[in-house]
């Protein structure tokens, strides 16, 4: 699978998180953020809300886009709740919402649902799919609890926790792969690139990673 035009790389998303994944794996994104207001999706089923969440973020950017006849374009939007205790729990509403779920999550386990929609402009196709893994939380004090909300990490994340920065101290161990935490998983990412007939290596760059403005759109 080989393509033949250089292929871009759109990430529907301004988490810092998810860039730097890529980045770390050899794929430089252009990073556009979608606007997309999540408040309006509602679903029972947190596979389906996320599912549809990262689509709507894909879509968002894809229509404001001006594709270059010269490459290949791809959209990823990607978006991730937390299923625990038969709640779906995205970003917590405020500091007291997030120390009243870590009074519940510790010592206790959730599924991290990460929803991947990826587009490819110019043939206009869809591959989407949803990465599904384990977390199990420790069982931490409520001063430890109290410390973490105060640094205002949980407060912008899903869950209300973090598997690569400060939250990561809060966690016993996973079940899958890591990346669906972060918010965006490779293998996953692969395999969707897989049924646009492409390899996760085309978009390989030597670019230098860093530097990068994120541009916000209305």
């Amino acid at each position: 699978m080989l393509t033949s035009v250089p292929l871009r790389l759109v990430l529907a998303s301004q988490s810092p998180a998810r860039r730097k994944l890529l980045q770390a794996a050899g794929i430089e994104p252009d990073v556009l953020v979608s606007g997309v207001d999540e408040s309006q999706v509602v679903s029972e089923r947190a596979q389906e809300l996320c599912l549809e969440l990262a689509r709507l973020k894909a879509q968002a950017v894809l229509g404001r886009l001006r594709p270059d006849p010269d490459e290949r374009t791809l959209v990823l939007g990607c978006d991730s709740v937390l299923a625990f205790d038969g709640e779906i729990l995205g970003k917590p509403a405020d500091a007291a919402d997030a120390t009243r779920r870590w009074q519940r999550m510790r010592g206790r386990s959730g599924v991290l649902h990460t929803g991947h929609c990826l587009l490819d402009v110019v043939h206009e196709s869809r591959a989407e799919a949803v990465a599904s893994t384990t977390v199990h939380f420790a069982d931490i004090s409520d001063d430890e609890i109290a410390a973490y909300v105060a640094t205002g990490e949980p407060l912008a994340v899903a869950g209300a926790f973090t598997i690569d920065g400060l939250g990561g101290a809060f966690l016993t161990g996973i079940e899958g792969d890591p990346g669906t935490v972060v918010g965006l998983s490779l293998p996953l990412l692969r395999s969707l690139l897989a049924e646009l007939e492409l390899n996760i290596t085309d978009l390989w760059t030597k670019v230098a990673p860093g530097g990068q403005e994120i541009e916000h759109l209305g």
